[in-house]
């Protein structure tokens, strides 16, 4: 039975992933922070869809703690054959006034995360002789967003690792992408005030915002072998907010 790890998946496109791999048989690793009611929900609804999971409670900036969740992991599913870099948190902020924890914390959870997660993940795929990941970025890492300079620059980092990493883990037979969401209605984007939501809407050629299960589909599309020749790439589900 293939297996998958998805960070942050308590909530969100993390959640949304989740419940579709779960329905596409897969062994679900459900990694959260805090939200532990939250966690267990979704290891409850993916066993009534028949999936097997295993909660991992860390704190993806933390090695240590990235390291113990995937020895968990390795004892109970036996490898990996999916990773999921999901886990992420949002701030906006006027760049004079981003202070350096601001600066520290949105890297380490964004880009030391993906990179310690990677790090643990890549010698259980070697083993496998395959494997996929998918890291979480913004369209944000791909054009900047204003008053969200910090958030913007550790969402592109994403997008470069996953392509250099991409070329060199490409003769291991592990395939290594990238989805950048637009915007998604989850609560990371809750502070948006309805006028706010509607000028996206209008903005956006398709005339809406996405949903997790969008971004999910994106996700599970890069980590299946329907994506078999596709590594390196970006991704992007965001109605056309965001072209070329």
């Amino acid at each position: 039975m293939p297996s998958v790890f998805i960070t942050g998946a308590s909530r969100g496109i993390g959640r949304a992933a989740a419940l579709l791999f779960g329905s596409k048989g897969y062994q679900v690793g459900i990694n959260y922070l805090s939200n532990e009611a939250a966690a267990r929900s979704l290891a409850g609804e993916l066993k009534d869809l028949g999936a097997n999971s295993l909660l991992l409670q860390g704190d993806v900036s933390d090695r240590a703690q990235v390291r113990r969740m995937f020895s968990l992991l390795e004892y109970r599913f036996g490898g990996l054959d999916v990773l999921v870099n999901n886990a992420g948190i949002a701030q906006q902020k006027v760049f004079s006034e981003i202070t350096d924890e601001d600066w520290d914390r949105m890297f380490s959870v964004h880009v030391k995360g993906t990179f310690y997660c990677c790090q643990y993940a890549v010698p259980l795929m070697r083993n496998a002789g395959r494997g996929s990941i998918v890291n979480v970025s913004s369209m944000w890492g791909q054009t900047g967003g204003s008053c969200e300079v910090h958030y913007s620059a550790a969402k592109a980092a994403v997008i470069g690792m996953t392509r250099a990493l991409a070329k060199e883990l490409g003769l291991s037979h592990i395939r290594v992408n990238c989805v950048a969401p637009g915007v998604i209605n989850t609560d990371m984007n809750a502070f948006l005030e309805e006028g706010a939501l509607e000028e996206i809407r209008r903005s956006t050629p398709l005339g809406c915002v996405g949903t997790p299960e969008d971004a999910a589909a994106a996700i599970c599309f890069l980590a299946g072998e329907e994506s078999r020749f596709i590594t390196g790439q970006v991704l992007s589900p965001n109605g056309g907010l965001v072209i070329g």
